[in-house]
């Protein structure tokens, strides 16, 4: 049976990331990983950077033709970031 004052090691991280503000960093982090596998491996290619800053998810791409089809399904790519990160991290995609 726990005692009061143990806590699990997940929980511990969790608290350890929140305390630093370091949660952001590793979402972003997790994001370039598998950003191939939520937009595809042709996206992936044509993507030059990629990054979060508050809660909007910044894209720089190499096509204007696949930055246009990305406009037209921005609220499904935003739902699959989210589902990715298991949580509401992007609320809004910005095109560079």
């Amino acid at each position: 049976m726990p005692r009061s004052n143990e806590t699990s090691l997940k929980d511990a991280i969790n608290q350890l990331l929140e305390a630093y503000k370091l949660k952001p960093k590793l979402n972003e982090a997790k994001l370039t990983e598998r950003w191939g596998s939520i937009v595809g491996e042709m996206i992936q290619k044509h993507t030059l950077q990629l990054f979060v800053k508050g809660s909007k998810l910044y894209i720089k791409l190499d096509s204007s033709v696949i930055r246009q089809e990305m406009l037209y399904s921005r609220t499904t790519i935003i739902e699959k970031v989210n589902a990715e990160l298991g949580g509401r991290v992007v609320d809004e995609i910005v095109f560079l």
